[in-house]
């Protein structure tokens, strides 16, 4: 009945997430599912999918699209502010901000997804940050971690991909219930042990529903989900970016870290940690 590229959603969840489903098994009739917008895998049986109408598609993917475009625009219009701000502090004339030039934190970016990946780093080029990308699976990023940290000595690390409760009403305490937690944690720890200071190398990590508290505790300065929720796609760059672009001499706000995203609070939270962002002085003419 159903096969690779179907795009559905679950009768159980009231089709609150569209997907696209990514592989079939017959025999069992359960069907793997891969969010959209949204960082989560799911499998679900077939009797529980639904088939999503063409106008259902465009009407889910417009909202996605014009909340993308909304943070875009208030990240815009936050830079200018601070960059004002930031020149007052400095003592500098507005008229001769030109002498200067940005620095923002370097960003590594580590995704599960590959489109996703490429999602974001499009996001990214738009936002003007340094991000080098890789798609890496989950299960080898903390094999492959080490050598990304000394090629690029990056200020942000984000470690995201898929992940999601595998086991509904079950004990959320528990590592072993999280399809992709604990791959993500032993990047983090590699991670850590490349660099312990927390104001050194900020790092981001999880995806929908992970294990938040575990991955704070393995030494995560920002991570998801506190309520356990499901995450969008975009929301480890929102994080980056406000980290990125807060000045090293101030600590970074978290709550607009988190409100600068889309899901909100519920979904993504951290720990206190200073900027990224440096001014310069004098620009090159060239």
């Amino acid at each position: 009945m159903w096969k690779v590229g179907d795009r559905v959603a679950r009768k159980s969840y009231n089709k609150d997430v569209f997907f696209i489903v990514i592989d079939v098994d017959s025999t069992t009739r359960v069907a793997v599912l891969k969010g959209m917008e949204i960082r989560l895998l799911a499998d679900a049986p077939f009797e529980d999918l639904v088939r999503v109408t063409d106008e259902e598609w465009q009407s889910y993917m417009l909202q996605h699209s014009r909340q993308e475009a909304d943070s875009l625009r208030l990240i815009r219009m936050r830079r200018l502010v601070d960059k004002e701000k930031q020149m007052l502090r400095s003592g500098v004339k507005l008229q001769d901000s030109k002498e200067f030039y940005e620095r923002p934190g370097r960003i590594v970016h580590l995704d599960g997804d590959g489109s996703y990946l490429n999602k974001c780093m499009l996001f990214y080029e738009e936002l003007g940050l340094q991000a080098y990308g890789y798609h890496v699976s989950e299960s080898r990023m903390a094999d492959v971690l080490a050598h990304f940290l000394d090629l690029y000595h990056p200020d942000i690390l984000v470690i995201t991909g898929h992940d999601g409760l595998i086991r509904k009403g079950h004990d959320t305490s528990q590592i072993y219930n999280y399809r992709n937690t604990e791959n993500f944690i032993r990047a983090v720890k590699v991670a850590r042990k490349y660099e312990r200071s927390l104001d050194e190398l900020i790092i981001f990590a999880g995806a929908c529903q992970s294990h938040y508290e575990a991955l704070l505790e393995a030494g995560a300065n920002f991570a998801s989900s506190p309520k356990r929720i499901l995450i969008h796609a975009l929301d480890p760059v929102l994080v980056a970016e406000k980290i990125a672009y807060t000045p090293i001499n101030q600590t970074i706000n978290i709550y607009d870290v988190v409100q600068s995203t889309i899901t909100g609070t519920d979904g993504l939270g951290g720990l206190e940690s200073r900027g990224k962002y440096r001014l310069g002085l004098p620009k090159s003419p060239g």
